[in-house]
């Protein structure tokens, strides 16, 4: 076989293979959850907060990519229009100003800004507009390292364990729920027994800090019924990582019997302050938790 012939063999091999590769990272893209998403940071109907900030997040990277093409036209056109040429000799032609395009550079940046302002400007307007009457009010106590619910419309509470992240299974089932009702009005005040502790679940694209003695609102719809994953997101002690907690978004009926399985569990009423780190006698004088890490 001559070089030429093995040359081509190699380079056909070589084709397919190629070939292969590309297809099979096509393949496992587009199994991921990523793709599935559309590489959206969740999915639409979860609830109406999320859809109105994934519009905001939509647009925001629009007007980015609309700068970018425009600024890689203007250097690619730049670069083939004033190159030099093979008959010219020196330095181009020097311009001191020139006053259009200074105009344009700073009236069109300052027209990005003020609509990217106003339109974020509206839509936090509209996810921190209370509901008048929610269907479900529910208040959650973050403390280290785990969560209380008291379901005030129902007159009922629910609290939790820390999540151990030992490494095996079932970590999940073990962590505290939150059951909220779908396509329902639904308000989440939040506080902190001890200290500042962050209520996130990353599905609904929004979060809220929570203090000891203020307490902060999260009014949203759900849409979608579904378990989604939450967490802590300010650091807060040795066990932040575990602070975790899930979400059910479930149908009525099964709300209703979840409500009814903690009344029946003798569980009424609410979980208040005296069970906060600041109202135990003498707490002013005991360390902190992480006092005792050093």
């Amino acid at each position: 076989m001559s070089s030429h012939t093995r040359t081509d063999s190699l380079r056909r091999r070589r084709a397919k293979v190629s070939a292969v590769a590309v297809l099979a990272a096509t393949a496992l893209t587009g199994c991921s959850e990523e793709a599935k998403l559309g590489w959206m940071p969740t999915e639409r109907g979860i609830t109406d907060n999320a859809d109105m900030i994934l519009d905001l997040w939509i647009g925001s990277w629009i007007a980015a990519l609309a700068v970018g093409l425009v600024t890689w036209g203007l250097m690619l056109w730049c670069m083939i229009a004033y190159r030099r040429r093979k008959y010219e000799t020196g330095y181009p032609r020097q311009v001191a100003y020139h006053a259009p395009l200074e105009v344009f550079y700073t009236v069109v940046p300052i027209a990005l800004i003020m609509s990217l302002f106003f339109f974020t400007v509206r839509t936090q307007a509209e996810i921190l507009d209370p509901h008048e009457n929610p269907d479900v009010v529910v208040q959650v106590y973050g403390k280290q390292w785990a969560w209380d619910f008291n379901y005030l419309t129902d007159d009922v509470w629910d609290t939790g364990i820390q999540g151990h992240l030992d490494g095996e299974e079932g970590v999940p089932e073990r962590v505290p729920t939150l059951y909220l009702p779908v396509d329902s009005d639904v308000e989440l005040q939040v506080t902190s027994r001890d200290v500042i502790h962050s209520f996130w679940v990353p599905a609904f694209l929004e979060k809220a800090d929570m203090f000891p003695g203020r307490t902060n609102n999260i009014n949203i719809t759900t849409g979608q019924e579904g378990s989604y994953f939450g967490k802590c997101a300010e650091f807060c002690g040795e066990y932040h990582s575990e602070m975790l907690f899930n979400v059910n978004v479930v149908s009525q009926a099964e709300y209703d019997a979840h409500i009814q399985s903690l009344r029946d569990a003798g569980q009424t009423g609410a979980l208040g302050e005296e069970y906060s780190r600041d109202s135990y006698p003498g707490a002013d004088d005991v360390l902190p938790v992480e006092s005792f890490d050093n």
